[in-house]
């Protein structure tokens, strides 16, 4: 059974619909909560098959409002793409990953939008990401990929969606495995909130069933590029050269 490294960086932002799908693929999946009193993110040394970035609602990384452990988890992240293991990540999650991999996150304020994107590349996941799909972001900045990265999606606003790096790492600005719950805790979680959210969360309900049906081709793709269900050795990344 293979094993990701979970960075959670809020209470209320998990994998949510992903859990079902690793689980169902046999992959296990550990959190770490730096936000928490004794939480801390991985180690260099701490094996695993993969790293997941998850979303920080009102947290950023484009200096209004960085994570406090932004710096160690773009550090953390520019290791494992140097060991050519797979990335994933989600929201500010994706933020992390493009700046770890030689982009820049961009000034946005905290937004809650629930829309869909578009796909750019017919071959996006090879092949398993649907044309158009929901597309639901609670975040604040915004990911610049770097000019190496492939831009698979777009937004209603044309701006990246979802981008891959190298070979098997993906970053998505919006949760493919996003709940209404999810959007209600963070509400709650934090004092600073999107202006206004009970329409994006009306709108978030109907898109519900949506959400579920396209996370199952959309994780079909994600297993395919990030190669997370081949049996792999695990080696300390300290003792890779």
């Amino acid at each position: 059974m293979n094993l990701l490294n979970v960075i959670q960086h809020t209470s209320a932002d998990y994998l949510g619909l992903l859990e079902d799908h690793l689980e169902g693929r046999r992959i296990r999946f550990r959190y770490f909560r730096p936000f928490t009193e004794q939480g801390t993110i991985p180690g260099p040394t701490d094996t695993c098959d993969g790293l997941v970035l998850l979303g920080g609602g009102p947290w950023g990384s484009a200096g209004g409002r960085d994570v406090p452990t932004l710096q160690g988890e773009i550090a953390l992240t520019r290791n494992m793409l140097d060991q050519g293991r797979p990335v994933l990540g989600i929201g500010l999650g994706a933020q992390i990953l493009a700046v770890a991999a030689g982009g820049a996150s961009e000034p946005a304020p905290l937004s809650f939008e629930a829309g869909y994107a578009t796909r750019l590349q017919d071959d996006a996941l090879g092949g398993f990401l649907p044309e158009r799909f929901p597309h639901v972001t609670y975040m604040r900045d915004r990911p610049q990929p770097p000019a190496d990265a492939t831009i698979l999606a777009v937004d209603e606003k044309d701006r990246p969606a979802a981008f891959q790096v190298g070979s098997n790492a993906l970053g998505f600005c919006g949760h493919p495995g996003f709940k209404t719950a999810m959007a209600e805790d963070l509400i709650m979680e934090f004092e600073e909130a999107p202006e206004d959210p009970a329409p994006q969360l009306e709108r978030l309900q109907v898109m519900a069933r949506e959400i579920e049906d396209a996370l199952v081709p959309i994780m079909t793709g994600i297993i395919k590029v990030t190669g997370l269900m081949r049996i792999r050795r695990r080696i300390p990344l300290s003792l890779k050269s």
